[in-house]
């Protein structure tokens, strides 16, 4: 039997008997069947749907307003290169009635193709502009010098070119994919204050920047009484967990920057099958993605180590009744200072694939996660701060009197 038809008889199942008490407290807890729930816009589908997940929960996206759910369609790979028009759409109303909000693409995608099919399928849908959040990325690198940067200029451009292919008059999000060390930081932050002031964007966020460039894009907002960013978007996965571990929950707690995650399945590498040389995950069984791999892919993974470790992971996923990567995903989505997991996906099968991750979420118990920590061998520990009772050389202190 298919997921997809195993998916389509649990939601019969679920639509005829009473609702699990999971998701009951679901609802209440987290607020999904509040009014602005997209689910209202077609009760009795999407309602089951959720149900049925158990796990699909809508979070603040860090100290903001900003109710997001818990996992993310992207459109990095697929939209606009790889799969159809009718597969998008298809994937895209699967995610939407399942109960997920939040789609993420950027202006570098296919070359600009897949904010344009997102923003056709969007129109072509007509579902509430309301009841979803829509979030671009504005790549400054691989342009001409002319057109290179996060200038005022290129960030405002860039932003009305964005809109212009999604077909929409603002985006919830607007994400800088990575700093530029050449445009000074109150530029950029001036600029994304003004994008916001101007009704393009609701709010702004980071996207692959380091904390302490995170930090100063907040400080100089406070300085100049402008808008901080909100989020940043970073890859973290089993084999990369330290900015994510160890920075973002103090930049949450201090200044109330959100976590929106990528890459849950190391562009494929945790759940393929290196050692015989053959890709089994469907994405990366795509030229360009496979050429991805090669390029973010660490050569210690592919060490015998590390194999050893997937080999482990593996029989892991095996005896606790779910794939490597719904084991993968619902890791992720277990850290509980990630607010968002975003995923891809080439087919509908391969989406209902990943959103059954959302039931193994509520069985990985410490036991579990202490047997998973066992394997990786590679939890962050944050390094304490040391206070040091400094004092002043003898020159110093010389040199010190002398100007008193």
């Amino acid at each position: 039997m298919s997921i997809k038809s195993e998916h389509n008889k649990a939601n019969v199942i679920i639509q005829n008997s009473i609702h699990t008490r999971t998701a009951s407290l679901e609802y209440l807890e987290e607020g999904t069947m509040s009014t602005d729930s997209p689910m209202l816009t077609n009760p009795s589908t999407r309602q089951a749907s959720l149900s049925g997940l158990s796990g699909i929960r809508y979070r603040n996206l860090g100290k903001s307003g900003l109710r997001i759910s818990n996992i993310g369609l992207g459109t990095w790979v697929t939209f606009g290169s790889q799969i159809t028009e009718e597969v998008a759409e298809d994937i895209l109303t699967i995610a939407y009635e399942s109960g997920i909000n939040i789609f993420d693409t950027a202006d570098i995608y296919a070359n600009g193709r897949a904010e344009l099919l997102l923003g056709k399928i969007l129109k072509k849908k007509g579902w509430r502009r309301s009841s979803y959040v829509i979030t671009t990325k504005l790549f400054w690198g691989g342009k001409p010098d002319t057109e290179r940067g996060l200038s005022r200029k290129q960030i405002i451009e860039g932003l009305t070119a964005s809109l212009e292919r999604l077909q929409l008059g603002y985006v919830d999000i607007l994400f800088i994919n990575k700093s530029d060390p050449m445009c000074p930081m109150e530029e950029v932050v001036r600029a994304c204050t003004y994008c916001i002031n101007q009704g393009l964007a609701m709010y702004w966020g980071t996207s692959r920047w380091t904390p302490i460039e995170i930090m100063e894009a907040y400080t100089v907002a406070r300085q100049f009484n402008l808008i901080p960013p909100i989020v940043e978007q970073t890859e973290y996965h089993m084999f990369q967990r330290e900015k994510v571990e160890s920075c973002l929950p103090e930049l949450l707690h201090k200044i109330g920057i959100g976590t929106m995650t990528w890459s849950p399945q190391a562009f494929g590498w945790l759940t393929g099958k290196f050692d015989e040389g053959i890709q089994l995950l469907s994405r990366g069984s795509f030229r360009s993605f496979s050429a991805l791999q090669e390029k973010f892919v660490p050569d210690e993974g592919r060490s015998p180590r590390y194999q050893a470790k997937m080999n482990e992971i593996s029989a892991l996923a095996e005896k606790f009744g779910c794939t490597k990567t719904q084991l993968a995903i619902a890791w992720s989505l277990k850290n509980e200072n990630v607010h968002c997991v975003l995923m891809g996906a080439s087919t509908p099968e391969q989406l209902y694939e990943h959103l059954h991750a959302l039931q193994i979420v509520p069985r990985l118990n410490p036991l579990i996660l202490n047997e998973i920590e066992k394997i990786l061998d590679n939890k962050p520990i944050r390094q304490p701060l040391i206070r040091t009772n400094w004092r002043p050389s003898l020159s110093e202190a010389e040199h010190n009197s002398k100007e008193s």
